[in-house]
């Protein structure tokens, strides 16, 4: 079972929970990181997609700490030692949304004396997929989620100023290499107003492409750095009033282009829309 946090507020980076301080990291929590040993916490399921594909990832990518992995309950004899940090898969909810829909995160945390997990230190935090959602839809893209992480936490090191800064806005501003990248989106994830190249580009004037997953992939493994691709998370039809988050992440430097999301409507269903477009191209 994943660990589950309550968050307060819509953040990608240093989580705030529920019933708990403000916990954003501290420049002391990232020097602390780099001298643990990092566990990666495995899915109870032997055969999930995401315990054969961190294990690939995590031999081809990092490079921060010693690293080793270990079991769910492993994990809650040893949360509480700061000597180690964690990388696992977490349960999400956000009480300001008011609804009760759940996402699954990969998330990078810092162990803590007596601390519950909503209290940890949180390094860095992604979304991965909505809850009931099969990993197997994001398991593919893990090798530039966890090179995302393992940067971000560099940044964080070499600027601290950042740490307490509206780290969205800091990523946003990559917008404007965007036209010099080719976007590769795959249909099931534009919403029906944007689900053509030709209704795409009345909004997008850059390079696009539609392509199938296993296109995602190969150009991930390629680390292609004329590729940027669309990384969507949203309930896929399990769930009316959710989340839908928006992220473009490059092939090559796992850098975020684009980051956004909005709560599922008639009017904004689950996938990338219209406005989206344009803000991408507005820069």
């Amino acid at each position: 079972m994943k660990r589950t946090i309550s968050v307060l507020m819509g953040m990608l980076l240093g989580l705030v929970v529920t019933n708990a301080k403000e916990h954003l990291p501290t420049e002391k929590d990232y020097q602390t990181f780099l001298k643990s040993k990092t566990l990666v916490v495995m899915d109870n399921n032997p055969m999930s997609d995401f315990n054969f594909k961190i294990k690939e990832v995590m031999k081809n990518v990092w490079t921060l700490t010693e690293y080793d992995f270990i079991t769910e309950q492993e994990f809650e004899d040893k949360k509480s030692d700061s000597s180690y940090s964690f990388l696992l898969s977490t349960t999400v909810t956000f009480s300001v949304d008011k609804t009760k829909a759940r996402y699954t995160f990969l998330s990078l945390l810092l162990g803590e004396s007596e601390s519950a997990v909503r209290d940890m230190p949180d390094l860095c935090s992604i979304p991965l997929s909505y809850l009931r959602v099969e990993d197997d839809s994001y398991a593919y893209k893990m090798d530039a989620f966890v090179r995302f992480i393992q940067d971000h936490v560099n940044l964080m090191v070499a600027q601290p100023n950042l740490i307490k800064s509206n780290v969205f806005k800091h990523y946003n501003k990559n917008i404007q290499s965007l036209k010099n990248k080719t976007l590769l989106l795959v249909k099931d994830d534009l919403s029906s107003d944007v689900n053509t190249q030709q209704k795409i580009q009345k909004s997008y004037p850059y390079d696009i492409k539609i392509v199938t997953q296993e296109e995602v992939e190969t150009a991930i493994e390629a680390k292609d750095p004329n590729i940027v691709f669309l990384h969507k998370v949203g309930p896929e039809g399990t769930k009316y009033k959710a989340r839908c988050y928006k992220i473009l992440i490059g092939a090559a430097d796992s850098r975020f282009y684009y980051f956004d999301y909005h709560m599922v409507s008639k009017k904004k269903p689950d996938g990338l829309l219209e406005s989206d477009l344009k803000r991408m191209s507005s820069k």
